[in-house]
Parts: structure tokens; C-alpha cells; sequence
């Protein structure tokens, strides 16, 4: 015989805020149904969750419990921020959201003031101002490296750094580098593109080029950085993945007095090249720092997920489809 469910009640002392909680035609319930496979039904202003697993029903029911708390200390909870806030009680139940709500608050440059939309990038946002070294980790679309700019922004023009240094490793150059016309800045730029449309987002075009001319903000590839200690700057390696257990050591130790660093990139789109004797796995830099520096004093790692996509709704269902692909094949050989 199948165990019975166990069903308990949350009652909350204000419908409005309530039926809030609970979304148009309960939607964010719906979403933490789907999540967890906890059954969540309404009677006015109470709650009723019903499963057979009695640690999702502890989770759901924290997590439920600190959502209404959100609202009624004035935080809006969107149905991005419910899902995220599950996934996140649900790996660690001691999450504090309100810590985190408290903690990351708006990140400002001249041109707009730009807003973490999700509790993940709250966190985010919170890890950056707390840490001298973060790692994202996580799908595009995830605003790790518009947000991170973004911060490295607000630092420069609080005079918390003095120069903002922008990196990526432009490995699907390879061999073809050579072929491009142009000096080295013009064949690598194409590389680095993202990094100066994220910039021109929150400046102007003629601040931007001012900052570059003088030093103020250097964007360069991460080849560039070999043999110079980096003091009083906020720098930023975007597209990680792509490094090599040696250039991120290398660049990892670049690191002087004064600075930050910012390290993002997505482990399911590695574009290095095969090694030497057709080997189909190369090691990626940013793989084996998640190993070697887990739990190292000062660094934070963060993950983002699908669910954390903030494009196009169908961004998040590519990635995910993407995902299930390579769980299946992982470790099949051809």
C-alpha cells in the first residue's frame, strides 16, 4: 500500500496579501506545485499542502512562509523570484530571502539605473558587493555579465576602483586570428563585443570612448593579461569556460591590492578545441577552479539555472531542451 499523504495549513493574516502570494488564478502556486509535487489548495486566506514526501512539504511550507514575510515587509515577489526562491530553500533550507532582499538593492550608472529582476541576481548583486572574487556559473541570459559590468560601473564612479578591466579569452579565433584584417585590437574586437555593447548600454557612446582612450577602462583578451599585477581595479573575465586550467590560474593570480574580480561563464558551452590525439574533452579552466577553490575564504560561487533566463521565455525552454540532450549522451562514445 502507498503511504497516505500528509496535508498541513498555513494560515496568513491578510487575504490580500494572500491571494498575492498565491498569484493570479493561483499561478505561483501552480508554479511551486509543478516544482515540487506538493498538491496546494486555497481556502480563503489559508493554504493547504498536501504530499507523501514530508521533506518537500517542510520545504514548500518554508518557503511559502518566507514568500508572505517578503510581502509584507514591501518586497513585490514576481513568479521568476517564487521559482528561484524554491530552488533555492529546496538545496539550502536555511536561506534567509529576506537577507538577500535586504542586501541587494539597486545597482546605478548615469545612464539608467538598472535593477536586479530576480531574486537570483539579488544574490548575485549581494555576492559582488561582499566578495573580492565571485564565479557565476550559468546559461546566457542570466544577466552574470550585464550586471557584473553594471557593478564594476557603480564602483568606478564611487572611486571604490580606479579602472575597470574587461576580459575574454578569444578562443574561436584559433589558428584564424592570422587571416583577419587588421591589427591585433581590430581582430580580436569581434571577440569582445558583448563586453562594449554592455558598456554602451549605461553610457554614453562619447564617455565610453573617453574612459577607453585614458585607461580609465580597458577591454582586451585574456592573453593580455599574462604578467601584470591588476591594483585597484574591478576586473572581469567573461566566457571562463573557454580558458585553460593554466590561463585561469594565470589570470586568477593576476589579482593586486584594492581589486575584485568577476568570473562568469556557462560549463555546457565549452568551445575549446580537441587536444592533442583527438582528445573529445578538453579540460576547461573554469571546471577545475569549481573543484580546486570549493570553500576557498573570500570567493563565492553562484549558480544559475534555466529558470533564471531573463530573455525571451523561449531561451529558457532551448537551454533546458540543450540540457536534457547532454545529461542523455554524456559519456557516450562515438
Amino acid at each position: 500500500m502507498s503511504a497516505q499523504p500528509t496535508t498541513r495549513t498555513l494560515e496568513f493574516d491578510d487575504a490580500r496579501l494572500a491571494n498575492e502570494l498565491f498569484g493570479p488564478q493561483n499561478g505561483n502556486l501552480a508554479l511551486i506545485a509543478e516544482k515540487s509535487g506538493v498538491t496546494l489548495n486555497t481556502r480563503g486566506a489559508t493554504l493547504l499542502a498536501s504530499c507523501e514526501n514530508e521533506k518537500e512539504l517542510h520545504t514548500v511550507l518554508n518557503l511559502m512562509t518566507q514568500l508572505y514575510g517578503l510581502l509584507k515587509s514591501g518586497n513585490p515577489v514576481f513568479p521568476r523570484d517564487v521559482v528561484y526562491a524554491y530552488g533555492m530553500i529546496a538545496r539550502e533550507p536555511a536561506t534567509d530571502l529576506k537577507a538577500i532582499f535586504k542586501e541587494a538593492v539597486f545597482v546605478a550608472s548615469p545612464k539608467k539605473t538598472i535593477t536586479p529582476k530576480t531574486l537570483s541576481q539579488r544574490d548575485y548583486v549581494a555576492a559582488l558587493r561582499e566578495n573580492d572574487m565571485v564565479f557565476a556559473v550559468g546559461p546566457a541570459g542570466t544577466g552574470k555579465t550585464y550586471l557584473a559590468v553594471a557593478m564594476a560601473l557603480s564602483k568606478l564612479l564611487s572611486k571604490q576602483v580606479k579602472r575597470i578591466i574587461l576580459t575574454r579569452p578569444a578562443v574561436e579565433a584559433g589558428e584564424k586570428l592570422g587571416f583577419l584584417p587588421g591589427d591585433m585590437v581590430e581582430k580580436v574586437n569581434p571577440y569582445l563585443r558583448p563586453l562594449y555593447d554592455a558598456l554602451h548600454d549605461m553610457l554614453d557612446f562619447e564617455k565610453v570612448s573617453e574612459m577607453l582612450e585614458t585607461g580609465v577602462i580597458e577591454i582586451a583578451p585574456l592573453a593580455f593579461m599574462r604578467g601584470r599585477t591588476l591594483n585597484d581595479a574591478f576586473i572581469i573575465l567573461d566566457e571562463a569556460q573557454n580558458t585553460t586550467p593554466e590561463q585561469m590560474k594565470m589570470f586568477l593570480t593576476r589579482l593586486g591590492f584594492g581589486s575584485r574580480a568577476v568570473i562568469t561563464g556557462d560549463v555546457t558551452q565549452i568551445d575549446l578545441p580537441a587536444g592533442d590525439r583527438g582528445r573529445s574533452l578538453p579540460r576547461s579552466g573554469l571546471v577545475d577552479a569549481q573543484r580546486i577553490l570549493d570553500g576557498v575564504k573570500g570567493i563565492r560561487f553562484l549558480s544559475f539555472h534555466e529558470d533564471d533566463v531573463i530573455r525571451h521565455p523561449l531561451v529558457g525552454r532551448i537551454v533546458q531542451a540543450y540540457e536534457r540532450i547532454q545529461t542523455t549522451d554524456f559519456g557516450k562514445k562515438d
